[in-house]
């Protein structure tokens, strides 16, 4: 550690700035343990979510036994949470004040867990409204994954945070849709409302999986394009045909809940190894680049005390040009001198430094964008949800309709929205697409 009372000085200005990027590094591999833990717990809140809806909608005559065995999986991830939380708490670890406030309502939603489960078992509540309440609690999760990937701060690895990001945002997606599926396969009945969510949430994962492409590393993107060609994938088609396209209170077949949940479990799961290998590679990539900065570190230490033991050949010309007991030589050409030896690796190593943080810091302003653009979106549909009394997916073809109708982008019709005045929404409220119940 270095001496925060030590005075200014050009070393301490270049070993500071190393052990700062160490810091970074070391924050950033403790909060992909973080995305771990939620990503595991999230996984098992989604399959609980999707067995508790079409136990509900079956009339608690479809996956009961399977209901009680997932409740005891996800019991050992929800304690392994509360410790991970523990250690995040600690000042050391630079948490920040919105991170554990949504560590907090993450715990809130945990604790309400139980008395969800008890009206379930009762089959005193709808299967709509425990897939809602379900996904409620996921989305704080998901909220907090989102924080820590936009808070991060770190160049080096943020293209891999966007792409876990919206990895996750797919899988909670592709969750969503086994769960209404699937409680629409059990109730052995079509329901338009729940098909349209359907349709919005199979838009919504194509949405997330394209920019996961486009910030993946092209191993990981080349695995998803492979595993777009196995079977279950084109099974999985088929059956969102025939639930999409059935009329509303048409009969569906309730023996094809299980095929259902059993096929959408199988992409879901695909996604969830793409993420496990994301955070890997994310944890491999800190502890290379702590190596690496702490190498850096050494060198650079090494460097100063070669600087402070072997003064640059100038200073000793100097010495003797101005040491009385010696005749006068001429002085050394500065240009010349300030380029060799000792000061000129000094002078490299800023260089070297300034340059790849500059370039670091172009892609973190790229990622940044992404994230950005995604914040104003989602903003955008939460007003006209707010304003105009729209649900999500209506909100969302409102805007993608405007943005294809002007040309726009969709997130210049997203930040307009967002300056639109009260009365504006008085006079659209008018036009706007009645919404789906």
């Amino acid at each position: 550690m270095l001496d925060p009372a030590a005075p200014l000085s050009v070393s301490n200005l270049v070993l500071r700035s190393k052990q700062l990027e160490i810091d970074a590094v070391r924050h950033l591999a403790s909060r992909a343990e973080l995305v771990d833990v939620i990503g595991q717990l999230i996984q098992g809140l989604q399959r609980e979510r999707g067995v508790s809806g079409a136990y509900l909608a079956s009339k608690a005559q479809r996956f009961a036994d399977v209901r009680l065995r997932v409740m005891e999986e996800v019991a050992p991830l929800e304690a392994r949470l509360r410790e991970v939380f523990a250690q995040h708490i600690e000042p050391g670890q630079g948490a920040t004040a919105k991170a554990l406030s949504l560590m907090a309502w993450a715990l809130l939603g945990l604790e309400s867990l139980p008395a969800l489960r008890t009206q379930i078992e009762r089959q005193a509540m709808t299967a709509h409204d425990s897939v809602a309440a379900y996904s409620h609690l996921i989305a704080g999760l998901i909220e907090l994954v989102f924080h820590v990937a936009d808070a991060a701060g770190l160049p080096s690895v943020s293209r891999m945070l966007v792409a876990l990001l919206h990895l996750v945002q797919a899988e909670e997606e592709a969750g969503q849709e086994r769960a209404l599926g699937a409680l629409l396969y059990a109730s052995g009945s079509s329901n338009e409302a729940h098909q349209q969510r359907v349709i919005h949430l199979i838009d919504a994962q194509e949405r997330s999986l394209r920019v996961f492409a486009e910030f993946a590393e092209p191993a990981l993107r080349a695995r998803w394009e492979q595993q777009q060609l196995v079977p279950a994938v084109a099974q999985l088609e088929r059956l969102r045909r025939a639930l999409c396209v059935a009329r509303p209170g048409a009969a569906l077949d309730s023996d094809l809940s299980d095929t259902w949940f059993d096929v959408c479990s199988e992409r879901i799961n695909a996604l969830w190894h793409l993420q496990v290998d994301l955070v890997k590679r994310l944890r491999e990539d800190c502890e290379a680049r702590i190596l690496e900065a702490q190498q850096d570190l050494q060198d650079s230490k090494g460097l100063l005390r070669g600087l402070r033991d072997n003064p640059p050949q100038r200073t000793h010309a100097v010495d003797r040009f101005f040491d009385m007991a010696l005749a006068p030589s001429a002085l050394p050409d500065p240009v010349g001198a300030a380029h060799t030896g000792e000061s000129a690796s000094l002078v490299d190593l800023l260089q070297t430094q300034s340059a790849r943080m500059a370039g670091m810091e172009a892609e973190l302003d790229a990622a940044r964008r992404t994230l950005n653009e995604r914040k104003v979106i989602e903003r955008a549909k939460g007003v006209l949800m707010a304003r105009l009394g729209m649900n999500e997916e209506v909100a969302f073809r409102v805007l993608q309709k405007t943005s294809m109708d002007q040309n726009r982008r969709l997130l210049d019709v997203a930040e307009a929205t967002l300056s639109l005045p009260d009365f504006a929404f008085a006079q659209q409220g008018q036009r706007a697409p009645k919404p789906q119940p």
